[in-house]
Protein backbone atom coordinates (compact mmCIF):
# COMPACT_ATOMS: atom_id res chain seq x y z
CA UNK A 1 0.00 0.00 0.00
CA UNK A 2 1.10 3.71 -0.63
CA UNK A 3 3.05 4.66 2.18
CA UNK A 4 0.85 8.32 1.94
CA UNK A 5 -2.41 5.74 3.13
CA UNK A 6 0.23 4.33 6.07
CA UNK A 7 -2.93 5.01 8.21
CA UNK A 8 -4.99 2.12 6.15
CA UNK A 9 -1.77 -0.05 6.94
CA UNK A 10 -1.72 0.49 10.83
CA UNK A 11 -6.43 0.08 10.67
CA UNK A 12 -6.27 -3.26 9.08
CA UNK A 13 -3.13 -4.43 11.37
CA UNK A 14 -5.05 -3.40 14.73
CA UNK A 15 -8.13 -5.29 13.68
CA UNK A 16 -5.89 -8.43 12.95
CA UNK A 17 -4.30 -7.92 16.04
CA UNK A 18 -7.78 -7.95 18.02
CA UNK A 19 -9.28 -10.70 16.65
CA UNK A 20 -6.02 -12.70 17.53
CA UNK A 21 -6.89 -11.51 21.04
CA UNK A 22 -10.22 -11.67 21.74
CA UNK A 23 -9.81 -15.68 19.91
CA UNK A 24 -7.35 -16.94 22.46
CA UNK A 25 -8.12 -16.29 26.38
CA UNK A 26 -6.56 -18.06 28.78
CA UNK A 27 -9.64 -19.04 29.53
CA UNK A 28 -12.85 -18.50 28.06
CA UNK A 29 -15.00 -18.74 31.71
CA UNK A 30 -12.50 -15.93 32.46
CA UNK A 31 -12.61 -12.96 30.43
CA UNK A 32 -13.51 -9.08 30.96
CA UNK A 33 -16.88 -8.16 29.48
CA UNK A 34 -15.56 -6.24 26.59
CA UNK A 35 -13.94 -8.85 25.12
CA UNK A 36 -16.59 -11.27 25.11
CA UNK A 37 -19.44 -11.27 22.10
CA UNK A 38 -22.87 -9.36 23.01
CA UNK A 39 -24.81 -12.57 24.05
CA UNK A 40 -27.31 -11.56 21.33
CA UNK A 41 -28.42 -8.34 20.89
CA UNK A 42 -25.94 -5.32 21.56
CA UNK A 43 -22.82 -4.89 20.52
CA UNK A 44 -19.20 -4.66 22.23
CA UNK A 45 -15.73 -3.87 21.40
CA UNK A 46 -15.22 -7.34 20.32
CA UNK A 47 -17.72 -7.35 17.76
CA UNK A 48 -16.48 -4.93 15.83
CA UNK A 49 -13.04 -6.51 15.01
CA UNK A 50 -14.88 -9.13 11.81
CA UNK A 51 -16.70 -5.83 10.43
CA UNK A 52 -13.76 -3.44 10.20
CA UNK A 53 -11.51 -6.47 8.96
CA UNK A 54 -14.29 -6.59 6.22
CA UNK A 55 -14.29 -2.52 5.80
CA UNK A 56 -10.53 -3.18 5.62
CA UNK A 57 -10.59 -5.26 2.38
CA UNK A 58 -13.13 -3.09 0.86
CA UNK A 59 -10.29 -0.15 1.30
CA UNK A 60 -7.58 -2.54 0.28
CA UNK A 61 -9.85 -3.16 -3.28
CA UNK A 62 -10.07 0.22 -3.73
CA UNK A 63 -6.35 0.41 -4.55
CA UNK A 64 -5.89 -2.53 -6.43
CA UNK A 65 -9.72 -1.95 -8.17
CA UNK A 66 -8.10 0.54 -11.14
CA UNK A 67 -5.18 -1.81 -12.08
CA UNK A 68 -7.29 -4.93 -12.06
CA UNK A 69 -9.90 -2.60 -14.54
CA UNK A 70 -6.88 -1.43 -16.99
CA UNK A 71 -5.97 -5.09 -17.40
CA UNK A 72 -9.71 -6.18 -18.50
CA UNK A 73 -12.42 -8.49 -17.47
CA UNK A 74 -10.82 -11.93 -17.42
CA UNK A 75 -7.55 -10.38 -15.98
CA UNK A 76 -9.94 -9.22 -13.17
CA UNK A 77 -12.65 -12.35 -12.83
CA UNK A 78 -9.67 -14.52 -12.84
CA UNK A 79 -8.03 -12.87 -10.37
CA UNK A 80 -11.12 -12.39 -8.30
CA UNK A 81 -12.20 -16.05 -8.20
CA UNK A 82 -8.71 -17.38 -7.43
CA UNK A 83 -8.58 -14.92 -4.35
CA UNK A 84 -11.99 -16.11 -3.57
CA UNK A 85 -11.17 -19.78 -4.29
CA UNK A 86 -8.25 -19.54 -2.26
CA UNK A 87 -9.07 -18.24 0.91
CA UNK A 88 -12.24 -20.34 0.88
CA UNK A 89 -10.61 -23.61 1.07
CA UNK A 90 -7.77 -22.50 3.15
CA UNK A 91 -10.84 -21.43 5.79
CA UNK A 92 -12.06 -25.17 5.05
CA UNK A 93 -8.63 -26.74 5.79
CA UNK A 94 -8.49 -24.64 8.96
CA UNK A 95 -11.50 -25.83 9.85
CA UNK A 96 -10.48 -29.46 9.80
CA UNK A 97 -7.11 -29.05 10.65
CA UNK A 98 -5.19 -30.35 12.05
CA UNK A 99 -6.84 -33.77 10.70
CA UNK A 100 -6.28 -35.87 13.61
CA UNK A 101 -7.92 -36.17 16.73
CA UNK A 102 -7.90 -38.24 20.31
CA UNK A 103 -10.59 -40.68 20.52
CA UNK A 104 -12.21 -41.29 23.97
CA UNK A 105 -9.15 -44.62 24.30
CA UNK A 106 -6.61 -41.66 24.30
CA UNK A 107 -5.30 -42.66 20.31
CA UNK A 108 -4.63 -40.25 17.65
CA UNK A 109 -7.24 -40.92 14.82
CA UNK A 110 -8.25 -39.43 11.43
CA UNK A 111 -11.05 -36.23 11.21
CA UNK A 112 -13.70 -37.65 8.99
CA UNK A 113 -15.78 -35.40 7.07
CA UNK A 114 -18.81 -35.79 9.18
CA UNK A 115 -18.73 -33.02 11.23
CA UNK A 116 -16.26 -30.51 9.61
CA UNK A 117 -17.88 -27.13 9.40
CA UNK A 118 -18.36 -25.57 5.78
CA UNK A 119 -18.29 -21.94 6.63
CA UNK A 120 -16.05 -19.94 9.11
CA UNK A 121 -14.39 -16.73 9.12
CA UNK A 122 -12.62 -16.96 6.11
CA UNK A 123 -14.87 -18.44 4.42
CA UNK A 124 -16.90 -15.24 5.09
CA UNK A 125 -14.00 -13.14 4.01
CA UNK A 126 -13.95 -14.81 0.53
CA UNK A 127 -17.57 -14.65 -0.32
CA UNK A 128 -17.93 -10.98 0.95
CA UNK A 129 -14.80 -10.18 -0.97
CA UNK A 130 -16.37 -11.97 -4.44
CA UNK A 131 -19.67 -10.19 -4.52
CA UNK A 132 -18.50 -6.93 -3.60
CA UNK A 133 -16.11 -7.41 -6.16
CA UNK A 134 -18.18 -8.27 -8.94
CA UNK A 135 -20.92 -5.42 -7.90
CA UNK A 136 -18.54 -2.77 -7.85
CA UNK A 137 -16.84 -3.74 -11.42
CA UNK A 138 -19.81 -4.36 -12.88
CA UNK A 139 -21.55 -1.54 -11.85
CA UNK A 140 -19.36 1.01 -10.73
CA UNK A 141 -19.24 3.00 -7.33
CA UNK A 142 -22.28 4.58 -7.27
CA UNK A 143 -24.75 1.65 -8.72
CA UNK A 144 -22.87 -1.01 -6.28
CA UNK A 145 -23.73 1.50 -3.22
CA UNK A 146 -27.54 1.73 -4.57
CA UNK A 147 -27.38 -2.14 -4.77
CA UNK A 148 -26.13 -2.56 -1.26
CA UNK A 149 -27.88 -0.52 0.27
CA UNK A 150 -31.04 -2.66 -1.24
CA UNK A 151 -29.53 -5.66 -0.11
CA UNK A 152 -29.85 -4.56 3.19
CA UNK A 153 -33.17 -3.40 2.76
CA UNK A 154 -34.00 -7.19 1.40
CA UNK A 155 -32.14 -8.71 4.18
CA UNK A 156 -34.53 -6.99 6.71
CA UNK A 157 -37.68 -8.00 4.80
CA UNK A 158 -36.97 -11.73 4.51
CA UNK A 159 -36.10 -11.65 8.36
CA UNK A 160 -39.75 -10.23 8.72
CA UNK A 161 -41.42 -12.03 5.96
CA UNK A 162 -40.28 -15.40 6.83
CA UNK A 163 -41.36 -15.04 10.47
CA UNK A 164 -43.56 -11.99 11.42
CA UNK A 165 -43.66 -12.90 14.91
CA UNK A 166 -40.38 -13.52 16.28
CA UNK A 167 -37.78 -12.66 13.57
CA UNK A 168 -34.71 -11.85 15.03
CA UNK A 169 -34.33 -14.68 17.53
CA UNK A 170 -31.70 -17.70 17.75
CA UNK A 171 -35.12 -19.68 16.59
CA UNK A 172 -36.51 -17.40 15.04
CA UNK A 173 -34.39 -16.18 12.53
CA UNK A 174 -34.80 -17.59 9.28
CA UNK A 175 -31.57 -17.93 7.74
CA UNK A 176 -30.72 -20.98 9.97
CA UNK A 177 -33.15 -23.18 8.07
CA UNK A 178 -31.22 -22.26 4.69
CA UNK A 179 -27.75 -23.02 6.01
CA UNK A 180 -29.52 -26.38 7.59
CA UNK A 181 -30.88 -27.10 4.29
CA UNK A 182 -27.65 -26.65 2.12
CA UNK A 183 -24.82 -28.03 4.47
CA UNK A 184 -26.62 -30.38 7.08
CA UNK A 185 -26.45 -29.71 10.88
CA UNK A 186 -23.18 -31.63 11.19
CA UNK A 187 -21.83 -29.46 9.06
CA UNK A 188 -22.85 -26.14 11.23
CA UNK A 189 -21.39 -24.27 13.83
CA UNK A 190 -22.78 -25.41 17.35
CA UNK A 191 -21.51 -22.65 19.63
CA UNK A 192 -24.77 -21.77 20.19
CA UNK A 193 -26.16 -25.02 22.02
CA UNK A 194 -27.91 -25.57 18.65
CA UNK A 195 -26.96 -25.69 14.86
CA UNK A 196 -26.75 -22.02 14.16
CA UNK A 197 -23.59 -20.84 12.09
CA UNK A 198 -23.14 -16.79 12.65
CA UNK A 199 -21.33 -17.30 9.00
CA UNK A 200 -23.76 -18.61 7.28
CA UNK A 201 -24.94 -17.72 3.92
CA UNK A 202 -27.83 -15.59 4.68
CA UNK A 203 -25.99 -13.26 7.33
CA UNK A 204 -23.04 -13.07 4.82
CA UNK A 205 -25.38 -10.60 2.77
CA UNK A 206 -24.46 -7.70 5.23
CA UNK A 207 -21.14 -8.72 5.03
CA UNK A 208 -20.80 -8.25 1.01
CA UNK A 209 -22.35 -4.61 1.83
CA UNK A 210 -19.43 -4.09 4.57
CA UNK A 211 -17.09 -4.26 1.67
CA UNK A 212 -18.75 -1.98 -0.53
CA UNK A 213 -18.76 0.74 1.68
CA UNK A 214 -15.08 0.17 2.62
CA UNK A 215 -14.42 0.57 -1.05
CA UNK A 216 -16.25 3.82 -0.92
CA UNK A 217 -14.57 4.75 1.90
CA UNK A 218 -11.04 3.97 0.00
CA UNK A 219 -12.04 5.07 -2.92
CA UNK A 220 -12.94 8.41 -0.71
CA UNK A 221 -9.58 8.95 0.68
CA UNK A 222 -7.84 8.75 -2.69
CA UNK A 223 -9.73 10.64 -5.15
CA UNK A 224 -9.99 13.67 -2.20
CA UNK A 225 -6.01 13.06 -1.44
CA UNK A 226 -4.64 14.01 2.26
CA UNK A 227 -6.60 17.06 3.08
CA UNK A 228 -8.89 18.81 6.28
CA UNK A 229 -11.66 18.42 3.57
CA UNK A 230 -11.36 14.69 3.10
CA UNK A 231 -11.13 14.02 6.93
CA UNK A 232 -14.21 15.88 7.72
CA UNK A 233 -15.96 14.03 5.06
CA UNK A 234 -14.94 10.76 7.08
CA UNK A 235 -15.74 11.91 10.22
CA UNK A 236 -19.15 13.33 9.52
CA UNK A 237 -19.99 10.26 7.13
CA UNK A 238 -19.16 8.28 10.15
CA UNK A 239 -21.87 10.22 12.73
CA UNK A 240 -24.25 10.17 10.40
CA UNK A 241 -24.01 6.18 9.98
CA UNK A 242 -23.76 5.52 13.42
CA UNK A 243 -26.63 7.60 14.53
CA UNK A 244 -28.76 5.84 11.21
CA UNK A 245 -28.13 2.38 12.88
CA UNK A 246 -29.24 3.59 16.13
CA UNK A 247 -32.69 4.44 14.61
CA UNK A 248 -32.63 1.18 12.32
CA UNK A 249 -31.69 -0.90 15.47
CA UNK A 250 -35.06 0.20 16.65
CA UNK A 251 -37.09 -2.35 14.35
CA UNK A 252 -34.07 -4.25 13.81
CA UNK A 253 -31.90 -4.90 16.25
CA UNK A 254 -28.08 -4.59 16.13
CA UNK A 255 -26.92 -8.17 16.20
CA UNK A 256 -23.58 -9.59 14.90
CA UNK A 257 -24.48 -13.07 15.03
CA UNK A 258 -27.11 -12.49 12.20
CA UNK A 259 -25.26 -9.52 10.79
CA UNK A 260 -28.36 -7.45 10.78
CA UNK A 261 -28.67 -4.74 8.65
CA UNK A 262 -28.34 -1.51 11.40
CA UNK A 263 -25.07 -3.58 12.30
CA UNK A 264 -23.69 -3.31 8.78
CA UNK A 265 -24.34 0.31 9.38
CA UNK A 266 -23.36 1.36 13.12
CA UNK A 267 -20.45 -0.51 12.72
CA UNK A 268 -19.35 1.07 9.28
CA UNK A 269 -19.53 4.38 11.30
CA UNK A 270 -17.45 3.31 13.91
CA UNK A 271 -15.16 2.51 11.41
CA UNK A 272 -15.07 5.37 9.40
CA UNK A 273 -14.57 7.35 12.80
CA UNK A 274 -11.56 5.57 13.74
CA UNK A 275 -10.13 5.67 10.30
CA UNK A 276 -10.89 9.34 10.45
CA UNK A 277 -8.89 9.59 13.65
CA UNK A 278 -5.89 7.27 12.43
CA UNK A 279 -5.63 9.66 9.07
CA UNK A 280 -5.26 12.63 12.12
CA UNK A 281 -2.64 11.41 13.69
CA UNK A 282 -0.53 9.62 11.62
CA UNK A 283 -1.22 10.84 7.76
CA UNK A 284 -1.40 14.56 9.52
CA UNK A 285 0.80 14.29 13.22
CA UNK A 286 3.03 12.02 11.71
CA UNK A 287 2.82 9.39 14.63
CA UNK A 288 4.21 6.54 12.73
CA UNK A 289 6.05 5.17 16.08
CA UNK A 290 5.07 3.16 18.95
CA UNK A 291 1.57 1.70 18.66
CA UNK A 292 1.37 2.38 14.53
CA UNK A 293 4.54 0.81 14.21
CA UNK A 294 2.83 -2.35 15.74
CA UNK A 295 -0.22 -2.62 14.16
CA UNK A 296 1.17 -1.72 11.28
CA UNK A 297 3.15 -5.23 11.55
CA UNK A 298 -0.13 -6.93 11.46
CA UNK A 299 -1.11 -5.47 8.82
CA UNK A 300 1.49 -6.76 5.98
CA UNK A 301 0.50 -10.23 6.54
CA UNK A 302 -3.04 -9.93 8.33
CA UNK A 303 -4.45 -13.59 6.67
CA UNK A 304 -1.62 -15.48 7.26
CA UNK A 305 -1.09 -14.61 10.80
CA UNK A 306 -4.63 -14.50 11.75
CA UNK A 307 -5.09 -18.32 10.10
CA UNK A 308 -1.34 -18.78 11.69
CA UNK A 309 -2.78 -18.22 15.39
CA UNK A 310 -5.28 -20.90 14.69
CA UNK A 311 -3.11 -23.31 13.35
CA UNK A 312 -0.75 -22.87 16.27
CA UNK A 313 -3.35 -22.95 18.69
CA UNK A 314 -4.82 -26.66 17.06
CA UNK A 315 -0.96 -27.86 16.73
CA UNK A 316 -0.28 -27.27 20.11
CA UNK A 317 -3.49 -29.09 21.68
CA UNK A 318 -2.51 -32.03 20.32
CA UNK A 319 0.99 -31.94 22.22
CA UNK A 320 -0.17 -33.83 25.60
CA UNK A 321 1.96 -33.13 28.91
CA UNK A 322 1.25 -35.72 31.75
CA UNK A 323 0.30 -34.01 35.17
CA UNK A 324 -1.26 -35.03 38.67
CA UNK A 325 -4.53 -33.42 38.87
CA UNK A 326 -6.94 -33.89 42.06
CA UNK A 327 -4.66 -37.17 43.14
CA UNK A 328 -5.23 -38.62 39.62
CA UNK A 329 -2.98 -38.50 36.46
CA UNK A 330 -4.20 -36.51 34.08
CA UNK A 331 -2.77 -34.31 31.04
CA UNK A 332 -2.50 -30.50 29.63
CA UNK A 333 -1.08 -29.00 26.46
CA UNK A 334 1.67 -26.44 26.67
CA UNK A 335 0.02 -23.27 25.98
CA UNK A 336 -2.36 -24.99 28.56
CA UNK A 337 0.53 -25.55 31.05
CA UNK A 338 1.87 -21.53 30.07
CA UNK A 339 -1.33 -20.21 31.14
CA UNK A 340 -2.38 -22.49 34.60
CA UNK A 341 1.61 -22.72 35.51
CA UNK A 342 2.93 -18.86 34.59
CA UNK A 343 -0.11 -16.26 34.26
CA UNK A 344 -3.09 -17.56 37.17
CA UNK A 345 -0.37 -17.87 40.15
CA UNK A 346 0.28 -13.57 39.12
CA UNK A 347 -3.14 -12.73 39.77
CA UNK A 348 -5.74 -13.07 42.30
CA UNK A 349 -8.29 -12.14 39.61
CA UNK A 350 -8.25 -15.10 37.00
CA UNK A 351 -9.35 -12.57 34.45
CA UNK A 352 -6.42 -10.83 34.56
CA UNK A 353 -3.91 -14.03 34.12
CA UNK A 354 -6.88 -14.59 30.73
CA UNK A 355 -5.78 -11.40 29.30
CA UNK A 356 -2.06 -11.41 30.19
CA UNK A 357 -2.36 -15.02 28.57
CA UNK A 358 -3.62 -13.06 25.11
CA UNK A 359 -1.38 -10.67 25.52
CA UNK A 360 1.95 -13.32 25.60
CA UNK A 361 0.09 -15.01 22.58
CA UNK A 362 -0.64 -12.10 20.72
CA UNK A 363 3.33 -10.39 21.47
CA UNK A 364 4.41 -14.04 20.13
CA UNK A 365 1.74 -13.69 16.72
CA UNK A 366 3.60 -9.94 16.82
CA UNK A 367 7.34 -11.52 16.47
CA UNK A 368 6.66 -13.50 13.60
CA UNK A 369 4.87 -11.01 12.15
CA UNK A 370 7.32 -8.81 12.57
CA UNK A 371 10.26 -11.22 11.37
CA UNK A 372 8.63 -11.75 8.17
CA UNK A 373 8.21 -7.92 7.72
CA UNK A 374 11.33 -7.30 8.57
CA UNK A 375 12.96 -9.89 5.95
CA UNK A 376 10.30 -8.30 3.26
CA UNK A 377 8.29 -11.89 3.30
CA UNK A 378 4.46 -10.83 2.06
CA UNK A 379 2.04 -13.99 2.08
CA UNK A 380 -0.46 -12.68 -0.25
CA UNK A 381 -3.63 -15.08 -1.81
Amino acid sequence: MNQRFYSLDVFRGATVALMILVNNPGSWSHIYAPLEHASWHGCTPTDLVFPFFLFAVGNALAFVMPKMEQKGTSYFLKKVFKRSLLIFLFGLLLNWFPFIKYNTDGYLVAKGFDQLRIMGVLQRIALAYLFASLLIYFLKLQWAFVVGFFILLLYWFLCVAANPADPFSLSGWFGTKIDMAVFGANHMYHGEGVAFDPEGLMNTMGAIVQVIFGYMAGHYIINKGKNHEMLNGLFVAGCVLIFSGFCWDMVFPINKKIWSSSYVIYTTGLALLIISVMIYQIEFKNARKGWSQFFNVFGKNPLFIFALSAIVVKAFALIRIPVTKNGKPDFTTPLQWFYTRVCVPLFENEKNASLLYALCFITMMWFIAWVLHRKKIYIKV
